[in-house]
């Protein structure tokens, strides 16, 4: 077993769910982004979705878009995730990747597995691709131990449901809304069924994500999932102070304070 699904064991144990933060390398900076992924943790974040910018985010909302346009812009490379993701294993937390499955095409699948290995990531979400595409990923990850992720959605079929879940590794990401990620103001009905779907058809562990932005989401959530993922309310703190990356930090600090509680059964 990784250090992923160990460390999602041991918070099941403790009677909770993990919560589970996104940030994209790069933004405000390289170091910038590695040094708020740190903070994110003595914050409370148990695990941390390191994101690998891309020029054609598919699933991304508005302003995870932005931030990884403005890391591009500043000429951030593949090469960085592993600097981000060395700081989220310094700090205490599980690192993952979240990646397009093109950067990681073009930077060559084994050399990608190999330096996430070294940097001490523990897996890989790719949003993309599917268990059948075919890509040669799973082999690749399998013969280094590094988890795949895969997500699964409202509309998945029982067929399609099975095989992604006995494909996936760590966890299995539930999609609880339809659409690009972001900030919503109430989850979307269905995602606990969604859960009990998945782990009907072998998940080992489902973590839900999308549209989770308070402590309140967090809390609901954290009552049928192993784990809550945030991203588009925890980049915002950022982006809302493209110019103070120390104002930044400190309202990233409060907003996962306020999702850590939530998981913990304190909201």
């Amino acid at each position: 077993m990784t250090a992923l699904g160990d460390r999602l064991d041991q918070i099941k144990a403790e009677g909770r769910s993990a919560l589970i933060g996104y940030l994209p390398v790069g933004f405000p900076s390289v170091e910038g982004s590695a040094r708020a992924m740190q903070e994110m943790v003595a914050a409370g974040v148990d695990i941390v979705e390191v994101g690998l910018p891309y020029s054609d985010p598919v699933m991304d909302g508005e302003i995870i878009q932005l931030a990884a346009e403005s890391a591009l812009a500043r000429g951030t490379r593949v090469s960085d995730v592993f600097t981000a993701v060395r700081a989220v294993v310094e700090a205490g937390a599980v690192a993952v990747v979240m990646s397009y499955w093109n950067p990681i095409l073009q930077y060559g699948p084994a050399r990608f597995a190999d330096d996430l290995l070294a940097a001490g990531g523990s897996g890989v979400i790719l949003p993309d691709i599917t268990p059948d595409a075919g890509s040669g990923w799973a082999e690749v990850a399998a013969t280094r131990d590094i988890d795949t992720i895969h997500l699964v959605a409202l509309t998945t079929t029982t067929e399609r449901m099975h095989l992604t879940c006995q494909a996936s590794s760590g966890f299995v990401y539930a999609a609880a809304l339809m659409g690009v990620t972001g900030e919503r103001s109430s989850i979307g009905g269905g995602v606990e069924e969604l859960v009990g779907r998945a782990r009907d058809a072998g998940a080992p562990r489902v973590c839900v994500g999308l549209g989770v932005k308070t402590g309140e989401h967090a809390a609901q959530v954290a009552r049928y999932a192993d784990g809550v993922i945030v991203g588009s309310a925890l980049v915002r703190c950022l982006a809302d102070h493209p110019d103070d990356l120390e104002a930044g930090i400190a309202a990233l600090r409060a907003t996962t304070r306020e999702l850590a509680a939530g998981v913990r059964g304190h909201v």
